[in-house]
């Protein structure tokens, strides 16, 4: 069985649409690293060097996601063999 993809998401605490990606990715029961970029200076540096304009931020493996779509974040985790 392949491992599971790394999950990892990009958010701040007073972002409604981060919100929904998190309880999202709860609910799928995948482990999952969030970084908050307004208080972490590393995750920061790291979402700078992404060149994105807003969180959330979802990657999942090699696939990013900009914002929260559900349609396109299940069919990234299908892609990914995670669903």
């Amino acid at each position: 069985m392949a491992s599971a993809p790394r999950i990892t998401l990009y958010s701040s605490a007073h972002c409604a649409h981060c919100r929904q990606a998190k309880q999202y990715l709860q609910r799928t029961g995948l482990r999952f690293q969030e970084f908050d970029v307004q208080r972490n200076p590393r995750a920061q540096k790291a979402f700078a060097k992404l060149g994105a304009r807003g969180v959330p931020v979802i990657l999942i493996g090699d696939t990013r996601i900009d914002g929260f779509d559900k349609r396109r974040l299940d069919q990234a985790l299908r892609r990914a063999k995670a669903l």
